[in-house]
């Protein structure tokens, strides 16, 4: 079921009687549980013509670097492969998104766009509604209940938007069913070059981008391993991830952030793999799932300084200023930090582990940010250097759950603690903490086991 609140048109323009169906797909990298392509497949159809779905691959996009061009175009390879299974061709091309989609739109008697909420995805569907000559229609599917739905401002904590999410669940986690093409599309003769992605090596060589951070063996991209990640979690961490998750010592996370982010696994797949499954704790992954990773988008979305200093609350920004001036034992270079550097064997720990693996363990990311904090010269320095690390090395980075995740180290999504030095009254993270609670030896052998 696709409900109406997903659907959006996006210009007042109609459909033409031009030759194809054209799905622009680029948050939604995936075949199974995506409500724009299935609504797009309902549209070729009705108006009985062929489907064409198209990618278009940027050697540009802001801060992304071979790690996540390669995870990308794993994921990509796939979708290609499958959708060939459904009659339906892809289209990748080599061009900014939004130009190719304007290009092909010459020949679509209808677009369909999926949804992104970061600045650049919106401008990027905001520049093709508004030069396309036919309509653009843009479907909701990254997400498991609509922005808008939701909120329709920017909400202060997962406290304040759980409720408003809870009430409408029932009605937005209904199945979706996969539909069938009507007009095979896949040996049509289309007047653009594609980009060859068969072989990911030599597709990569021939982009123009940062080589410095280099692909990881840990995640391979596509559905097909983002399944068995999640196939992995249910039946060996699902029934003990409440009581291990925050150990780092531990690997009790479904590692599926990499793959939600490229949209390579629908949220609302994993929501309905989970209610089919007789365990009965798994209040604590849905609420990361849904309440904390849809409280991110609501964030990106409703604030355009998401990625600035100027997201942090007043309430951080004025009790960080304050103590300002407080000395700081440690100050490291942005050098020193990315080399992993510093006196404290754990944060070293952590840097090595995304820069090795692309991932971070998620309480480490927590330590990890409020260590930058605590060793730059003033919070926006740190806030910068945590946003440039973050996007750098995680295959997740450059998300809404990344910014956030950023944000909340400075006190966003959260509420004053105990005021002490230098973070006033913004929550404090220490090494005594972490060795209180956990066995850090285990987590220090286990990074170091990585080659």
């Amino acid at each position: 079921m696709i409900s109406e609140e997903r659907i959006k048109s996006l210009n007042n323009k109609k459909i033409l009687n031009n030759p194809y169906v054209v799905y622009w797909m680029q948050s939604s990298q995936r075949t199974e549980y995506n409500h724009a392509l299935e609504y797009a497949i309902v549209q070729a159809n009705n108006l009985k013509k062929p489907l064409i779905v198209y990618f278009g691959l940027a050697d540009n996009f802001p801060e992304a670097n071979e790690r996540h061009y390669y995870f990308m175009l794993e994921g990509l390879r796939e979708v290609k492969t499958e959708l060939s299974k459904r009659n339906i061709k892809m289209l990748i091309r080599k061009i900014s998104p939004e130009k190719g989609a304007l290009e092909i739109s010459s020949l679509a008697a209808l677009m369909v766009v999926d949804r992104g909420y970061l600045t650049i995805e919106r401008k990027w569907r905001d520049f093709l509604s508004n030069n396309a000559k036919c309509s653009v229609v843009q479907v909701e599917t990254n997400v498991i209940v609509p922005i808008e739905e939701v909120s329709s401002k920017e909400e202060y904590s997962a406290a304040t938007i759980r409720s408003k999410i809870s009430k409408k669940l029932e009605y937005y986690t209904l199945p979706l069913n996969e539909r069938k093409c009507n007009e095979c599309s896949t040996n049509l003769n289309i007047p653009f070059q594609e980009y060859d992605i068969d072989d990911i090596d030599k597709a990569i060589c021939k982009l123009k981008i940062d080589r410095t951070v280099k692909k990881v063996s840990y995640y391979k991209g596509g559905t097909s391993n983002a399944k068995l990640l999640l196939e992995e979690f249910i039946l060996n961490k699902l029934s003990y991830y409440s009581e291990r998750k925050n150990d780092p010592g531990e690997d009790y996370s479904s590692n599926l952030s990499p793959y939600l982010h490229f949209g390579q696994i629908s949220p609302l797949y994993i929501y309905r793999r989970l209610i089919e499954v007789y365990i009965e704790d798994k209040k604590d992954f849905l609420e990361e799932l849904i309440i904390r990773r849809e409280l991110s988008i609501n964030f990106v979305y409703y604030n355009d300084k998401y990625n600035s200093y100027e997201a942090i609350p007043s309430w951080a920004k004025k009790t960080l200023e304050k103590h300002l001036s407080d000395e700081r034992e440690f100050i490291y270079s942005l050098e020193e930090l990315e080399q992993g550097k510093t006196h404290d064997l754990y944060w070293n720990a952590a840097q090595k582990e995304i820069v090795l693996t692309g991932k971070m363990h998620g309480y480490m990311r927590m330590y990890w940010g409020k260590k930058i904090l605590e060793w730059s010269k003033t919070p926006e320095e740190a806030f910068n250097r945590a946003i440039y690390l973050n996007n750098k090395y995680l295959i997740d980075g450059r998300d809404p759950n990344g910014f956030a995740g950023v944000a909340w180290c400075f006190g966003k999504h959260d509420r004053p603690w105990k005021e002490r030095a230098v973070f006033g009254t913004v929550r404090y993270m220490n090494a005594k903490g972490l060795k209180r609670k956990f066995n850090m030896e285990k987590y220090l052998e286990k990074v170091l086991s990585i080659s």
